[in-house]
């Protein structure tokens, strides 16, 4: 028999998306400012309405059932919806929203303080959320948590970050495509000898932890050619790569998008560019299209419709200003 909405609880909904998210009854908990035991009778209450376990406990934590997995991309749509809803009080007096924003940085601070004056001046006393771009943002905008993504992925055919991969409920565009470069502090030793392939992989390397991985595109190619290059230290982003290649006392490499130029320049550091010691074929792999990201039901939002004008406006005037090159 057909049950009616009207006997369930909405707030039990919002738990099972947690715990799908979570796979943990604390950590679920955590976030829901509960104890673990309302959030375990929760989903007792759960259990009982959909006729289903739901979870089965394993040793790495709840795994869903079909049912509960079926329910996953529902629940994210169902919540995305309801937070649109609240926002339509806003729209003819814009007030009080919130713009959730994960980018990889220093993309977004390139134009960060023009972005957020330009929402301010659109939307009076509006709230602008950045996250650091990182494994889990592209589940958060299919959850509903981060309005737009901005980041680079990888044209390497290969490549797990590739454009094609994205899922297809996930839209984007590309904004701009840059290249990476070996950045190396001002007075680098192999600044003193030939620049080729030899003199780059005969130092070692900071490498950034992109997406839970140490390695990128640039070691593919690497692969394919029989080379390998020596990852002596990982940072968490860029800024942290180059700080740490500014460093005097060292010979260690650094390699970032070639628009990471102009954030040294504005932050002082005494870094040198040389371009990648590959031939055309190879940088073909290593092109890297940055890229927004948003999900298809936020298609008509006309929050997010405006806030991907805006960046597309500020980096073609970035371009035009010298800031950002092709």
């Amino acid at each position: 028999m057909k049950k009616s909405l009207t006997s369930l609880d909405l707030n039990l909904l919002f738990c099972l998306q947690l715990l799908l998210q979570e796979r943990s009854v604390s950590k679920t908990a955590k976030r829901m400012n509960v104890t673990p035991s309302a959030v375990s009778k929760s989903l007792a209450k759960l259990r009982d309405w959909f006729n289903d376990p739901l979870f089965v406990k394993t040793p790495t934590g709840l795994h869903p059932t079909p049912l509960a997995v079926s329910m996953e991309q529902d629940l994210a749509d169902w919540m995305q919806i309801s937070h649109q809803l609240l926002d339509k009080p806003h729209h003819d007096t814009p007030r009080g929203l919130t713009f959730e924003l994960a980018a990889e940085s220093p993309l977004m601070l390139i134009v960060f303080n023009s972005l957020t004056q330009q929402i301010h001046q659109r939307y009076a006393q509006a709230t602008v959320r950045l996250r650091n771009w990182d494994y889990d943002s592209l589940d958060a905008i299919v959850r509903g948590e981060v309005d737009l993504g901005f980041t680079g992925r990888e044209s390497h055919p290969r490549s797990r970050e590739s454009l094609s991969l994205l899922p297809w409920f996930i839209d984007f565009e590309v904004l701009f495509t840059d290249v990476p470069r070996v950045y190396l502090r001002e007075d680098h030793p192999a600044l003193q000898e030939e620049w080729n392939l030899e003199t780059f992989l005969r130092y070692p390397h900071i490498s950034i932890c992109w997406e839970k991985s140490d390695t990128w595109a640039l070691d593919e190619v690497l692969n394919e050619s029989g080379h390998q290059r020596q990852i002596a230290l990982s940072m968490p982003g860029f800024e942290a790569s180059m700080f740490m290649a500014a460093q005097p006392d060292h010979s260690l490499l650094a390699t970032a998008p070639y628009y990471c130029q102009h954030y040294n320049q504005q932050h002082g550091l005494k870094l040198v560019t040389r371009a990648m010691p590959l031939d055309e074929a190879q940088m073909q792999k290593l092109a890297v299209p940055f890229t927004l990201m948003w999900h298809k039901r936020n298609g008509h939002n006309p929050k997010i419709i405006w806030m991907k004008s805006m960046l597309k406006q500020l980096y073609r005037e970035a371009f035009q200003s010298g800031v950002l090159s092709d």
